[in-house]
């Protein structure tokens, strides 16, 4: 049924879904509509000059770590994790800088593709990743990780 709704379709039934929380066990339940602008935004700062493939796999990875016991359950409590000050999971969220997205068309994209990933999500690219960091820099972590997938300019891990 969602695989044939248009953009602006899903994002008008994720407002008339907007009143009920998708997450009743988060302490700070948030909309619908509030956990689709989480996700946008991480796929938009993680990932805004990615593929569609790139975008989807960042996401991905936020909706893996929903499903996790060790993280949030829900896309803004992962998003949010940590905190605005520094060590957070997110560094665009915690760095003292505006969050509001610039770039108009990889806003819309990004919206776009958290809209699918929560109404009809693809297979995950990512094969259960929970954690990922750009190519161009080594391994951030002092934890070994099981490597999942290498995708645009990301390396995944579980």
């Amino acid at each position: 049924m969602f695989v044939s709704l248009k953009f602006n379709q899903k994002l008008l039934l994720l407002l008339l879904c907007a009143t009920s929380s998708l997450y009743p066990h988060d302490a700070k339940a948030r909309t619908n509509e509030d956990e689709h602008h989480c996700l946008a935004l991480a796929v938009y700062w993680e990932a805004r000059g990615e593929t569609d493939a790139g975008m989807i796999a960042v996401g991905w990875t936020i909706l893996n770590r929903v499903r996790s016991p060790d993280f949030p359950d829900s896309p803004c409590g992962v998003v949010y994790q940590g905190g605005e000050q520094p060590p957070c999971q997110f560094s665009w969220w915690c760095d003292g800088k505006s969050d509001t997205p610039r770039n108009q068309k990889g806003w819309t994209r990004a919206r776009r593709i958290a809209a699918d990933l929560m109404t009809s999500p693809p297979k995950d690219p990512t094969d259960g990743a929970l954690y990922f960091h750009s190519s161009t820099i080594k391994v951030p972590w002092k934890v070994n990780r099981t490597r999942t997938a290498k995708i645009g300019g990301h390396i995944f891990y579980r």
